[in-house]
């Protein structure tokens, strides 16, 4: 993995506490944004632990950039904002999972570990405030969802996948759109099939990521 921070003893320490773990490997490390680009350039990572605000180029324009370039690589944010409007913006640009750094080294490295595995991760304070995000956007008019980028659902399953992203469980979607919970449980199986999505918390992602989320 390759390790973003501008604070360089954090980035340090924390490296040393992630190298003890015999499963991970740091083979870089960037002070800004800029450095975390050229650097996955170089060494082409699985995962980039990337902090948010930093100097020369915050975190989520390097993830953006890196995203684009190099698809394979997972970026997860490591950071002290627990801002709404920045764990939006990190999804958009392509973060695979949101962590805050009051967390210990082994819940981070277990993040690392999901992340690298194919899977998001957000923490769970972030993650109800990303679903506070999506409540405040499905009330403006429009709604949530701009119609683009679905990946062959069909109209009941982007109705159901609208519903998930406003946090409704599968009772709550079924009372809503009037269908039995079975019938919302198979719709919900659908989604995730078709955009190989293994949680509803990542088809949440999913939508923000993918542009089906008109703010």
């Amino acid at each position: 993995m390759v390790v973003c921070d501008d604070h360089a003893l954090y980035r340090r320490g924390l490296i040393m506490e992630l190298e003890d773990a015999d499963d991970l490997e740091v083979v870089g490390e960037a002070s800004n944004g800029a450095e975390a680009v050229d650097s996955c350039a170089r060494v082409a990572p699985d995962v980039v632990l990337m902090d948010v605000r930093m100097p020369e180029m915050d975190g989520i324009e390097a993830t953006r950039r890196i995203v684009e370039a190099m698809p394979p690589v997972r970026v997860l944010m490591l950071t002290v904002s627990d801002e709404g409007d920045d764990l939006v913006e990190a999804i958009k640009a392509g973060a695979s999972g949101y962590l805050l750094k009051e967390v210990s080294i082994s819940a981070i490295a277990a993040a690392v570990r999901s992340v690298a595995a194919g899977h998001s991760f957000i923490s769970p304070l972030m993650a109800a405030k990303l679903l506070a995000e999506f409540r405040s956007l499905a009330a403006r008019p429009g709604g949530l969802f701009a119609g683009n980028g679905t990946a062959g659902l069909t109209e009941r399953e982007i109705l159901v996948l609208d519903a998930m992203a406003k946090g409704g469980g599968n009772r709550e979607i079924a009372s809503h759109l009037q269908l039995s919970e079975r019938t919302v449980h198979n719709h919900v199986r659908n989604v995730l099939q078709k955009l190989q999505l293994h949680s509803r918390t990542e088809a949440v992602l999913y939508a923000v990521r993918e542009g089906l989320i008109d703010p």
